[in-house]
């Protein structure tokens, strides 16, 4: 599969009709997969609640657009942030497992290639901050 712009257009437009602002698109074969890789085509204003992932890293590579990674610590307080841009030679942020984040869209039309260890696992209520 080619990952082109046509194909980022097609996320992207779908992203933007979706009332959550953002769309996915798995390269993996199933939520059962040792590797979670996709593509994540991000609006303004989409909500991502501080979360963490206890038994993986994750990691984002920005394609196009930008985004803004919030790091915090267990009392709510910031300790990090980190604007992902690659106009600005910033391509992309790795995340240990563990550490509470969120993710602010800084342009329309922004795409993440994303990868996490698999298999899926729904966010548990004591991983959202």
């Amino acid at each position: 599969m080619l990952i082109d712009e046509q194909l980022l257009d097609e996320v992207t437009a779908k992203a933007q009709a979706s009332e959550r602002l953002r769309m996915n698109f798995n390269l993996h074969d199933s939520l059962e997969a040792k590797a979670q890789r996709l593509l994540n085509a991000l609006e303004p204003g989409t909500i991502l609640p501080v979360h963490r992932h206890r038994r993986t890293a994750e990691t984002y590579i920005v394609l196009r657009g930008s985004i803004r990674v919030l790091f915090y610590n267990d009392e709510k307080e910031l300790t990090g942030k980190f604007t992902i841009d690659p106009k600005q030679n910033e391509y992309g942020i790795h995340i240990p497992a563990g550490q509470w984040h969120t993710l602010e869209v800084m342009e329309s039309g922004t795409v993440i290639f994303e990868v996490k260890d698999g298999p899926y696992t729904p966010l548990d209520k004591e991983d959202i901050l």
